[in-house]
């Protein structure tokens, strides 16, 4: 594949809510919208190689940066927390944009915010494409089904989880370590490379340098570690998301297993949180960032499942 080219679509703003505004891309204007939200530590830009094909296939394709992230507005007041983005969302693709209804593809911190907006805005999220993400918080569910939670959550066990930690609850002193714009950048790319996220060759080194660029500034680097904030108790989310709860919404739920994050028990734990699907589908050559690695499988099964609800 050629490298990417940062130009090949076009970035829009609009303001959504506090007087900020998020920068998204919208091709296939006038189809049914498919929203695709990304995750950390990622951008719109980890939607590239979907836009094309699923616009062609017949969709209004919406792809935001999530507030803090990529070109949306950074927060002066530091709101950043996965209610906050779910109401972004709801204003960009209903109050700015028109849409009554719509699907929605996502995975990582996107799939969390897809599912507290599934629930959230009744009647507003027709369909899910949910992958590679951390499961709903139902435990007594999961034990109930005989699930074993044993090291489930439990990031200080698990080596490769060791940023979850330094990002969530010693965010200054590793702030002050990348302290420059190639540190950072060097920081984002161990994600797509040694950690072991994505499938081996998955990402050129083009790739790499583009999927990083948008990660120089430290606010925004501190905007995707507000998530891992979060769940170190280091910050507090001025609304409960609806992540304790099952989802009726259809979904079709798809996982890549090289990715070294995500529990063990994702596929196991969605079979019981999602009460209307199909799968959880297991996608070869394929890790974290499935809809990069493996945008073939995912484009052609994204077009045909969302095509009931156009």
């Amino acid at each position: 594949m050629s490298d990417p080219d940062p130009t090949a679509f076009t970035t829009r703003r609009a303001e959504v809510r506090d007087g900020l505004s998020l920068a998204y891309v919208r091709e296939g204007v006038g189809g049914y919208p498919l929203v695709l939200l990304h995750g950390y530590p990622e951008t719109k830009r980890i939607w590239w190689r979907n836009i094309a094909p699923l616009a062609a296939a017949g969709y209004e394709v919406i792809v935001p940066d999530l507030r803090g992230h990529g070109e949306s507005d950074v927060d002066p007041d530091d709101r950043y927390d996965i209610v906050t983005y779910s109401r972004d969302i709801e204003a960009l693709v209903h109050g700015v944009l028109g849409h009554d209804r719509c699907g929605v593809v996502a995975g990582d911190v996107g799939a969390v915010v897809a599912y507290d907006l599934a629930l959230r805005f009744e009647d507003l999220v027709d369909g899910l494409c949910w992958f590679n993400t951390a499961p709903p918080f139902l435990i007594e569910e999961y034990q109930a089904a005989g699930i074993s939670l044993t090291g489930f959550g439990d990031v200080d066990a698990r080596p490769e989880t060791d940023y979850q930690l330094r990002q969530g609850q010693h965010t200054d002193a590793l702030a002050a370590e990348l302290d420059t714009p190639g540190r950072r950048r060097r920081y984002i790319a161990d994600f797509y490379g040694h950690r072991l996220w994505a499938s081996r060759g998955s990402f050129t080194r083009a790739d790499v340098d583009f999927m990083t660029e948008p990660w120089s500034e430290e606010a925004r680097l501190r905007a995707g570690w507000a998530v891992y904030q979060l769940s170190r108790g280091t910050r507090v989310s001025e609304e409960v998301p609806r992540l304790f709860e099952t989802m009726p919404v259809p979904t079709l739920l798809l996982y890549g297993p090289e990715d070294q994050v995500v529990p063990e028990q994702f596929t196991a734990c969605c079979e019981v949180a999602f009460t209307n699907r199909v799968g959880p589908l297991i996608v070869p050559r394929a890790g974290h960032f499935l809809q990069w690695e493996r945008a073939d499988v995912l484009n052609g099964l994204v077009a045909g499942w969302f095509s009931r609800f156009g």
